[in-house]
């Protein structure tokens, strides 16, 4: 009995919170009362399951009627109740909602969310929901203007929704994904792709079920706008024209409306055919305005500046030109830009020139501020990929020491065995390890080497010539002086040998001497600093380089591994090579210092720079990337066009 009588419950719950689902026939008060006595119903039988789903919708709907406080209270709640019951599902949808709350206030918090449940929906391997995430976070690139990072994630998606069975809901998402490449192909100017993937997405739309009208024309409007650009006004017309003979746009959504009419007008404007205008350019206004509609206003303000500024009457053209300027200034975007440039052009004078001037600011602000973002998704992408790599590591050491144990069990009566085998194993590695040390040291001194070879050369020269001119000349004579007197017995002859004795007393001081002098390392002063001055002084000298070396004299390089000087030696050489080969610099800059308990090397050219998110990783940054992992460093690169190029590693002291 009391199976059935939850049975049934669980689908009075799922009924509760279909009924709350829907839009269209209940308010908001129905719907938090459906969604309250559901969550009420969940909580009595104790399923944890529609208590999270109760509440994930109560938040949807907060969200909808933009109840800031309350969804965020909630959203909160539910992402602590969904990590503390380990539901991965309900923490991705968690992410995702507030992702949606973020994705019209911060643009780089919603990227982060969308972000984080694209990355556990793609854990649990829920190909729609990680193609769902795609398209959110590829929208966000595509409105930042990181067009290619939009089409790579676009793609991205549609592979996942490729591998899935051809439902009406998946259609649908691969629909929208391929609307945003077609708009993505339009502001590349890559039109005649633009025009391929909107294709593609209206003829997906058009066989969904239902009532799909609105998408639809969604997707004929950036279709006949793709047409508008590439120049093929006439077809672009006719499509514009399949949207406005529907005489119940204008009633069901005059905003749109609008929209379609003001891209009409101004195609019959690029054509020269101007018989129509401005009514149709006022008349789009005018349903601006009587809804409310400000934004889409500007452009259309701009259209009635450049056809009154064509027809020369400047003051019509001025007065549509500042309404869309005044408008536009709440926004603060491109709208605003094209607003300044277009008056630059209307006005004369000092007038123009600051129009002019703002608009310049105006831009390099915009620039810097979509620089800035595009930035920090690479810098979330990197911190999210650095994360997933030490969960993987936690995850192989502790199925390593599984099976490890497992083995010990198993095998204890070969204890003496595996004991025997590491030990072997240890001295190898340690002769591995040796051998490793002996190969970086003799890599570090190899640029030494020349001068040590030449050094030696001089000392064993000098040697030589000593023994040979000196030492053995006075042996000779003493020896044959000593022979003269060996069997006299004068006084004077004894005195005399005993002066010989002497001799050889004061021979055998200075074989000491030489032999002292064989055993002085005479390089053993030779430091790190002096190694990277001297491949400066060489390199900068081949490639024309003014060098700048600034080194921090309290760093022991002592305590330094001799892997760090290796790899920070090579990064520097392929640093420099670079420069040469493509920054057309004449100056570098070279910083050695320590940040914490880090060690840091800071490489900065006065190049032409290079936009780092566009440009193919050539095989020196993968060097560079590749050096840096092996010594556990970070490498961060900061490079623009005209703006030179700064190279900062760090990495642990006590690697």
């Amino acid at each position: 009995m009391q199976l059935s009588a939850q049975g049934n419950s669980i689908d009075f719950i799922h009924k509760l919170l279909d009924k709350a689902s829907n839009s269209q026939i209940y308010n908001y008060n129905d719907r938090i009362a459906f969604i309250q006595k559901a969550q009420e119903l969940a909580q009595e039988f104790k399923i944890d399951s529609l208590v999270l789903k109760s509440n994930l919708q109560k938040e949807a709907l907060y969200e909808e009627f933009s109840l800031d406080d309350l969804f965020l209270k909630t959203n909160q709640s539910n992402l602590e109740f969904a990590e503390h019951n380990g539901d991965s599902i309900s923490l991705a949808k968690v992410y995702e909602n507030r992702g949606n709350y973020y994705y019209k206030r911060s643009t780089d918090s919603a990227y982060y969310y969308y972000h984080k449940a694209e990355k556990i929906y793609r854990a649990i391997q829920d190909s729609f929901n990680t193609a769902s995430a795609l398209l959110n976070i590829a929208l966000i690139q595509k409105n930042e203007k990181d067009f290619i990072g939009s089409e790579v994630t676009s793609f991205e998606g549609v592979k996942l929704l490729d591998s899935l069975p051809s439902l009406d809901k998946i259609n649908q998402k691969k629909a929208y994904l391929y609307n945003n490449l077609g708009l993505v192909y339009d502001q590349l100017d890559q039109y005649e792709d633009a025009i391929n993937y909107h294709n593609k997405a209206l003829s997906l739309k058009r066989n969904l079920k239902g009532k799909n009208l609105q998408t639809i024309d969604n997707s004929v409007n950036n279709l006949a706008l793709a047409y508008k650009n590439s120049g093929k006004y006439e077809i672009a017309l006719k499509y514009y024209n399949d949207i406005l003979n529907n005489s119940k746009l204008i009633e069901d959504r005059p905003d749109f409306y609008a929209l379609v009419l003001d891209n009409y007008a101004h195609t019959l404007y690029l054509t020269k055919d101007k018989t129509q205008l401005p009514n149709l350019y006022l008349k789009a206004l005018n349903i601006c305005d009587s809804i409310g509609a400000t934004y889409n206003s500007i452009i259309i303000n701009q259209h009635l500046s450049e056809f009154y500024y064509d027809k020369k009457q400047t003051d019509s053209a001025k007065y549509y030109a500042y309404a869309a300027y005044d408008i536009s200034k709440a926004y603060h975007n491109d709208d605003l830009l094209k607003s300044l440039l277009l008056l630059s052009k209307i006005e004369s004078d000092s007038e123009a020139v600051t129009h002019y001037k703002s608009y310049i600011q105006l831009n390099d602000s915009l620039q810097k501020s979509e620089r800035a973002v595009r930035n920090k998704f690479a810098r979330i992408r990197y911190e999210t990929k650095e994360i997933e790599l030490k969960n993987q590591q936690i995850s192989k050491e502790r199925l390593l020491f599984m099976l490890l144990s497992l083995g010990l069990l198993l095998t204890s009566f070969l204890v003496f065995i595996i004991v025997s085998q590491r030990n072997k194993n240890k001295s190898l590695q340690f002769k591995q390890q040796q051998q490793q040390t002996n190969e970086e040291i003799y890599n570090l001194m190899l640029s030494q080497q020349d001068k040590i070879d030449e050094a030696r050369t001089l000392e064993k020269r000098r040697i030589s010539e000593e023994l040979h001119d000196g030492i053995l000349g006075r042996l000779f004579g003493t020896r044959l002086s000593l022979d003269s007197l060996n069997a006299s017995t004068r006084e004077e002859d004894i005195a005399t040998r005993s002066n010989y004795l002497d001799e050889l007393k004061a021979i055998e001081f200075e074989v000491r001497k030489v032999s002292h002098d064989l055993n002085v390392d005479f390089v053993s002063h030779s430091g790190y600093i002096d190694i990277i001055k001297t491949l400066l002084d060489k390199q900068t000298l081949a490639y024309n380089l003014k060098c700048h070396l600034k080194h921090d004299d309290t760093i022991n390089w002592d305590a330094v591994s001799n892997k760090i000087k290796i790899h920070f030696y090579r990064i520097i050489q392929e640093a420099l090579q670079n420069t040469y080969k493509h920054a057309e610099a004449d100056e570098i800059y070279i910083e050695f210092y320590t940040k914490e308990n880090d060690i840091c090397l800071d490489i900065v050219d006065n190049g032409v720079g290079f936009n780092f998110t566009k440009s193919k990783k050539g095989i020196g940054l993968k060097n560079m990337t590749s050096r840096v992992k092996e010594i556990n460093g970070l490498l961060v690169i900061n490079s623009d066009k005209n703006q030179g190029t700064k190279i900062t590693i760090s990495t642990p002291i006590y690697n």
